[in-house]
């Protein structure tokens, strides 16, 4: 089985205008319309079984309506996140709703959300998501939006999983884009999942065979970050990085579907 656990959609009606937006800031091709039918369509092209699809709410004023859409996409093969503004003042309601509407996580992005990973506002916020049994997907490192600026360091994750253990976090671009040494130095072994997202041909594969073996292949996620990879090119990575059959099965599908308990 093949679990990709960090996939972004649109409503239908919002796909059109968002999908040209973000691939204008990023400088990526975009390999699905970013709407639920062609995702669902190419992930069965792709090999792809199920997937955790991710939404964020830019402004204070779309969480409601991104969960809502969330919570009505749930099925076999979809694994919806919500997510929440930090500088909505219901940001606790709204993730009590969360939890409430079925979703088994939030997805945070402190560059489009105006927020740095070590800011004493945000640790609230994180512990209401571990106290729910929910769990927590956070872009790491560099992202185009904001290249002088990176919100989400190492350094800044290990402080939060120090203040607020026990946790589920997983970090995308293993645990921080382009900073794969800091990773290295500051996260591996921590109690923190590292997903592959859009990695493929950013990341040395020594440097990644070398992280997966210090951090543990148990604790590692296979992502894409469609539609702004192909799968493929994330699963011939992995396939590729001299891990044993167990380790790549627990990479594929193991590790999320324990878990999400799944």
């Amino acid at each position: 089985m093949l679990i990709d656990a960090h996939i972004h959609i649109f409503p239908d009606a919002l796909a059109p205008k968002a999908i040209p937006q973000l691939a204008k800031v990023s400088g990526y091709v975009n390999q699905t319309d970013g709407t639920l039918s062609d995702t669902l369509e190419k992930m069965a092209v792709w090999g792809v079984d199920k997937g955790v699809f991710l939404s964020i709410a830019t402004k204070p004023s779309q969480q409601k309506s991104i969960n809502d859409f969330c919570a009505a996409i749930a099925g076999d093969r979809v694994i919806p996140f919500g997510s929440i503004h930090p500088d909505a003042p219901d940001w606790e309601a709204e993730l009590e709703r969360i939890a409430g509407l079925g979703l088994r996580g939030v997805k945070l992005h402190p560059d489009y959300q105006g927020f740095d990973m070590d800011e004493p506002r945000i640790l609230p916020i994180f512990r209401k998501i571990r106290d729910l049994g929910l769990c927590a997907v956070v872009h790491a490192g560099f992202d185009p939006l904001s290249p002088d600026h990176i919100h989400c360091t190492p350094p800044a994750c290990r402080q939060l999983l120090r203040a607020c253990p026990g946790l589920k976090l997983i970090l995308a671009h293993m645990g921080g884009m382009r900073l794969w040494d800091e990773v290295e130095e500051q996260l591996a072994g921590e109690p923190v999942w590292l997903d592959t997202a859009c990695c493929a041909g950013a990341i040395d594969p020594a440097q990644l065979k070398r992280l997966i073996q210090k951090h543990g292949a148990d604790r590692i996620l296979f992502a894409s970050d469609c539609p702004w990879s192909d799968p493929r090119r994330e699963k011939s990575l992995i396939e590729q990085a001299g891990l044993s059959d167990r380790e790549i099965e627990s990479i594929f599908s193991k590790n999320i579907r324990q878990l999400l308990a799944l």
